[in-house]
């Protein structure tokens, strides 16, 4: 049951009026407008970008996500190769990836997760081995660490940053639809940046680029460097929404025009807050570029 989701600009529900290729032409003009509804995020995240649910009704939709979830532990993770594996701590191994979307989590740490979860046993090496027949299927994509030459002395975090291939594995997993996203805004955040990396992963990689993931012991953070082969790339954040998150965003963006060394590499093409409430694409007065992800295309 090998699938690999479509973005929003695939499936329809994303206008595709700014350009990520376009982003990189310095005379590129940011002017847009989409639809802004909450609701329609939360549920967009649950459905994922499964083709088989777009265009169905919700609850036909929905139910998607969780029949790939179901092939996935019952079947899909063992007949990779051959070998068998345990359902229930396939699903163990997937509640807390989940519960670790958009973070550094070290792989002992995602282990001592599952065994407080009243597992006897799930050595290193079974997790290990669990995680690569996921990677095989498509279901966990995990963002590398990105490595820029920086004039401060801050040391790299070269742990990459988890995440599945698509948002609706982790709602399906963790038993979540979009009434409970609503309820609870601090995990659809979470959630909701899975979406982007999902999207932005799928339209880097249509122009030769990739996806990675900043972060350094000093705290400072980038959820996503669009990075090119020919050393062209974009810093992006990714904010729910809301003119406080956004603010922040920025403020992280704004930070790293003074640690980057650019007499050794390139100024960022871009610098951009990704958002899912919003109603417009705009530049700011200090460069930084807000788009709603539903206007975002390759």
């Amino acid at each position: 049951m090998l699938m690999r989701p479509m973005s929003l600009f695939e499936s329809g529900e994303s206008n595709g009026s700014v350009s990520l290729e376009g982003l990189f032409n310095t005379d590129y003009e940011v002017s847009a407008s989409v639809e802004s509804d909450i609701e329609k995020l939360a549920f967009l995240i649950c459905r994922g970008g499964w083709p088989k649910a777009v265009g169905k009704s919700v609850k036909v939709a929905l139910q998607q996500a969780l029949d790939y979830y179901d092939a996935v532990v019952n079947s899909d993770i063992s007949r990779v190769d051959g070998k068998e594996r345990n359902p229930e701590r396939a699903k163990l191994l997937m509640r807390s990836y989940s519960r670790n979307i958009g973070s550094q989590a070290k792989f002992e740490e995602i282990r001592q997760d599952i065994l407080g979860n009243d597992v006897d046993s799930f050595s290193i090496d079974t997790l290990y081995d669990y995680l690569n027949a996921l990677k095989k299927i498509f279901v966990v994509e995990d963002a590398p660490a990105w490595n820029p030459n920086l004039r401060s002395k801050a040391a790299i975090r070269n742990t990459d940053t988890r995440y599945f291939v698509d948002p609706s594995i982790a709602t399906a997993s963790m038993g979540l639809g979009p009434k409970d996203l609503i309820n609870d805004l601090s995990t659809m955040g979470l959630l909701f940046e899975n979406l982007c990396v999902r999207d932005l992963r799928i339209y880097a990689q249509s122009i030769g680029g990739e996806i990675y993931h900043y972060r350094d012991k000093s705290g400072l953070e980038c959820d996503a460097v669009v990075h090119l082969r020919n050393g062209s790339y974009g810093l992006v954040e990714i904010k729910l929404g809301g003119d406080k998150l956004i603010e922040e965003g920025c403020a992280t963006l704004n930070k790293f025009e003074k640690i980057i060394d650019t007499t050794k590499m390139k100024s960022p093409s871009f610098k951009m807050v990704l958002t899912g409430v919003g109603n417009y694409a705009f530049k700011r007065p200090d460069g930084i570029l807000v788009v709603p992800v539903r206007s975002l295309g390759v």
